[in-house]
Order: C-alpha cells, then sequence, then structure tokens
C-alpha cells in the first residue's frame, strides 16, 4: 500500500483508536528489531499466512533503509521445490532465541503446535510480539500485543498496513531541522488527501 492510500486510511480512521494503536505496536515492533540488527521472524497460523505484511514489511525496510525491518516469512507448509525465501519452516521458529523477534500474525487461535513452538522461542529469549484476534493465550505468550476483534471497525488485514507503513517512519531527529524524503512525501501525501477548507 503506497504511501497515499495509507494517508487517506489514516484520515477515514481519525478519531478512532486505531491509528495510535498501530503507532505504539510498530514502535516496539521496531525497537525490538533495530537496535539487535534484525532476526525478525514472522508466522502465521495453520490457516493464515501473513503474505501482505510480509511484503508490506519488505517494502518499508527498503523505504526507510532499515534492514533489520525484512521478515523472514516462516511457513507451516514448505514444499521442495519452493523458492529459498520460502522454504523456510517453523523449525525456524524452535531456533529462535536472544535478539531475535518472532511476530505471530494470528487472527484465530494458532494450533496446539505452533503455541508451544512460540513459547519455547520465548523462553530462549526471543521477543515475541502478535497481531491477534483476541485469543487470550496468544496475548498471554507476547510481549506486546495488537488485538482486532470481528466486532471493532477495522480488520486484521488493515491493522497490518498500518502497523507496516507505521513501521518504516523516520521518527528520528533528523539534523538542522531537515526532514528526510520519505516524510517529506508522507507529508505531501497527507496534504493532497485533505479536505478543502471549509469557505465561510
Amino acid at each position: 500500500m503506497d504511501a497515499v492510500r495509507v494517508a487517506l486510511l489514516r484520515e477515514v480512521l481519525a478519531g478512532t483508536q486505531w491509528p495510535s494503536a498501530a503507532r505504539v505496536f510498530a514502535r516496539a515492533l521496531r525497537s525490538s528489531v533495530v537496535p539487535r540488527r534484525g532476526g525478525l521472524l514472522l508466522v502465521g497460523t495453520e490457516v493464515y499466512e501473513p503474505w501482505h505484511m510480509a511484503a508490506h514489511l519488505a517494502d518499508e525496510s527498503t523505504w526507510s533503509g532499515l534492514p533489520q525491518l525484512r521478515p523472514t516469512l516462516v511457513r507451516h507448509r514448505v514444499e521442495p521445490d519452493d523458492p529459498a525465501h520460502l522454504a523456510v519452516g517453523l523449525g525456524r521458529i524452535e531456533a529462535a532465541g536472544r535478539g531475535e523477534t518472532l511476530l505471530l500474525v494470528a487472527p484465530a487461535r494458532p494450533d496446539a503446535g505452533l503455541l508451544e513452538r512460540v513459547h519455547d522461542a520465548r523462553r530462549a529469549g526471543a521477543t515475541v510480539l502478535s497481531l491477534d484476534g483476541g485469543d487470550p493465550e496468544v496475548r498471554g505468550l507476547a510481549h506486546e500485543a495488537l488485538t482486532v476483534s470481528v466486532e471493532d471497525e477495522v480488520d486484521l488485514d488493515t491493522m497490518q498496513h498500518l502497523v507496516s507503513a507505521a513501521a518504516g517512519e523516520n521518527v528520528a531527529v533528523t539534523p538542522r531541522g531537515r526532514r528526510s524524503f520519505r516524510d517529506r512525501m508522507s507529508r505531501l501525501a497527507d496534504q493532497l488527501t485533505a479536505p478543502p477548507p471549509a469557505r465561510w
């Protein structure tokens, strides 16, 4: 999703908790991977693979100049002829440990095997974050969680867009008051999508 669409989405959701909740969660994600120079594992449930989240985080990684945001997509089923970037199975979670971050995207309760692997990764020192549908066991495993339930005015796919975009935002202060190109483009997108001023 490009900067203009993200700006429109934020405008539609203005006045709700979701834009700020996405930014808070994205800051937690970014602060867990950037100082440690990477190690971001992204996994979904057996029936829901977070392809879009992986693609958006990879894009944000490139645009923001933060390679640490580029995730490794961990898959439940890997075929022998899958390309290397799609051939990482659940065994990778078992090998996760200190200095790595595991982001679990789970609209519904994951199977017991995945929960056990995530629990083991946490005990081994990995930071666990969840973008979830409200399952209490998932939330209990996460150091930081963002829950989107079926009763909310947004869905999990929308929140993945907002979190990915916020994770790549340049929040550092730039010298002499200058803003980065990405920040200037984001501001321009906000101006272009803003409603016209009221005329009295």
